[in-house]
């Protein structure tokens, strides 16, 4: 018993200085650039790396949206299982001397329940007519929450009939570890496939300026940095910051104006269960309609203009090419004190000179939270189509009740004449 009192009381007071060590640096430059690469610094090695793979990176990412909302929605769950991976490996690691029972395996059970439910509940949102023609997805949809609570639970069971009496400690450690986890992951991942179902450009315009945002402050911080910016991440640098701020503005607002005139990317993403397609057909709402703007006086004497005609959509832009430059950049902060709290450098080192997937989005789930909270807070109103939908999978006598109830409501409102009673 002493000695296991022992034991705990080192558990309690184990400081930075006991974690692992990162393991040494190697050279990650690809194969096929190391001939060209050879002369250089490390400095200028790291920067072609960097620039020649963020380039195929974005790449590819514009030939997935080209093949539309299904390959975006994929892409975002891989992104997320690696996220999670490279997460969950890091704990793996600083505990795996001490051979923590079902540890991994409850840690992607817990991940495909988390996962159950939220892809349900967009199902359940998004594909109301879909499921209504199929009775056993019925079945699955009215139970999904019970269904979702019970697997969760065998999960929770699991766990406490895994406890050993000497690391129960570490256990509940790496159980509030997997559950945090997941919320960083899974939860906003989520919030990325909501928002890409607002409709594409709600996607696309946050995820660039992020991305705009990484790279333009990396550029004025490689080339004209030197004040430091944070401690956390010593790399950082006020003209970073600064320059990378004032290029995302920029990029976010012109790009939102590309993006705004083509309907491919302006109307929410629905399901048509005729054709088993994801199509964007609408009639363009008034955030991509061209609106004329008065110029503040202030700004008339400078600009010489009195009027400008814009999208509406490209105001919103602002906002959030805004908070991508100025807030975006601290879920970064978090990650570099993450990886300095357990003597990383990098989550993984899946992409060479970037580090792992989780190095990438570190800021981007911040970025779908904000999004996702600015939608539903300014942009967001009833929905006809979701509406309908619901209203299909009532049964007959309660779609009749909520005809007559509306067609009452709209006589009374001078809608529709009262001979039109019935």
């Amino acid at each position: 018993e002493a000695e296991l009192e022992e034991r705990l009381v080192e558990l309690d007071l184990r400081n930075d200085s006991d974690v692992l060590d990162a393991p040494p640096a190697s050279d990650s430059t690809p194969e096929i650039l190391k001939p060209a690469l050879s002369g250089l610094s490390a400095r200028w090695k790291n920067w072609w790396i960097r620039g020649i793979l963020s380039l195929a990176m974005i790449s590819g990412f514009f030939l997935i949206i080209y093949l539309g909302s299904f390959m975006l929605m994929l892409l975002v769950l891989s992104i997320q299982v690696k996220c999670y991976h490279e997460i969950i490996t890091i704990g793996y690691r600083v505990y795996h001397s001490y051979d923590l029972p079902w540890f991994r395996s409850l840690s992607w059970y817990f991940l495909l329940c988390v996962n159950y439910f939220f892809y349900g509940e967009t199902v359940a949102d998004y594909f109301a007519t879909f499921v209504q023609r199929r009775e056993q997805l019925q079945f699955l949809i009215r139970y999904h929450r019970f269904i979702s609570f019970a697997l969760y639970l065998a999960g929770f069971c699991m766990f406490v009939l895994s406890l050993v009496k000497k690391h129960y400690r570490l256990q509940f450690y790496m159980f509030a570890w997997t559950h945090v986890t997941l919320l960083i992951t899974v939860t906003q991942s989520h919030l990325v496939i909501q928002n890409l179902f607002e409709g594409m450009i709600w996607f696309l315009v946050p995820i660039s300026s992020v991305i705009c945002n990484d790279i333009t402050a990396y550029i004025f911080g490689f080339f004209f940095g030197r004040t430091p910016l944070i401690k956390l991440s010593p790399k950082k640098t006020w003209e970073g910051f600064i320059g990378g701020f004032f290029s995302t503005v920029i990029f976010g607002f012109v790009f939102a104006y590309f993006l705004a005139q083509h309907q491919y990317f302006v109307c929410p993403v629905e399901y048509n269960s005729d054709t088993n397609r994801f199509v964007t057909e609408c009639e363009a709402s008034e955030l991509f309609q061209m609106k004329k703007y008065s110029v503040p006086p202030v700004l008339q004497a400078v600009l010489g203009w009195e009027a400008v005609t814009l999208y509406p959509f490209q105001l919103h832009s602002v906002a959030l090419s805004t908070f991508a430059s100025l807030i975006g950049p601290f879920g970064g902060f978090f990650a570099s004190g993450f990886k300095r709290a357990f003597k990383i450098k990098d989550f993984a080192d899946t992409i060479p000179g970037h580090g792992g997937i989780m190095d990438r989005f570190d800021c981007q789930y911040l970025m779908a939270t904000f999004v996702h909270v600015y939608i539903t807070s300014f942009i967001r109103g009833p929905n006809p189509s979701k509406l309908l939908k619901q209203l299909l999978i009532l049964q007959p006598e309660q779609q009749l009740s909520v005809y007559k109830t509306l067609k009452s409501l709209l006589v009374e409102k001078g809608i529709l004449q009262p001979s039109l009673r019935g």
